[in-house]
């Protein structure tokens, strides 16, 4: 699967979000950059096919079907749109889920699935008090879970604080796995993900 987003435009005078491109495809991590409170969930929007551009184009494998696109992108953590409530358990994210998902949403399935991922320990825990890393990690594996979902956008884990090598791991991991995943982040996050992959990359050429 490949998700193309040519000069896309959004708002009156493009103040929504100003001309953005950005590709991303199965088997990859891509970092788009959105800066704002607004912009960066306007874009997850846009990358996945939830929101209608003033001007530009997104395709699907070279087809524009917007459809086909919100049926398989999960929009993961964009602010007000679909990050959950900061008060809700863990438990209590993960049940609700699981019912998207059509799995049982009860608190022992909650707490099963949760054990599988070694993150049992954050049953009890407010959603809103839980490190960057692990909520990053968990909001991605419950949006797996979805029937069809092969693609990820997630919108601003930079807000949560912490290092972007940390969270950019756990999206190069699930690219690694198979999905197709989109980051959206700020100037700043770009800058340490490149001097991280600058610093990478002669320990890789050393290797070989």
């Amino acid at each position: 699967m490949k998700v193309v987003l040519d000069a896309v435009t959004k708002g009156k005078a493009q103040g929504a979000l100003p001309e953005t491109s950005a590709t991303y495809e199965t088997g990859r991590a891509t970092l788009a950059v959105a800066e704002t409170e607004q912009r960066p969930t306007v874009l997850g929007l846009v990358a996945s096919g939830r929101m209608k551009i003033d001007s530009g184009s997104v395709t699907i494998d070279g087809r524009a079907d917007a459809g086909r696109i919100r049926r398989r992108v999960a929009l993961v953590d964009a602010p007000v749109v679909s990050e959950p409530e900061a008060n809700v358990t863990v438990t209590g994210v993960v049940a609700e889920e699981l019912m998207f998902a059509g799995h049982a949403p009860t608190p022992f399935a909650a707490q099963r699935w949760l054990e599988g991922l070694g993150l049992e320990s954050l049953a009890s825990v407010p959603i809103g008090n839980v490190d960057p890393p692990q909520r990053i990690r968990l909001l991605l594996e419950l949006a797996a879970l979805r029937k069809g979902v092969d693609g990820l956008v997630l919108v601003a884990p930079d807000r949560h604080g912490g290092e972007p090598a940390a969270w950019w791991r756990i999206a190069e991991e699930f690219a690694e796995r198979g999905y197709a995943v989109l980051v959206i982040a700020g100037h700043a996050s770009l800058t340490a993900i490149s001097t991280l992959e600058a610093a990478e990359q002669p320990a890789e050429e050393d290797a070989r």
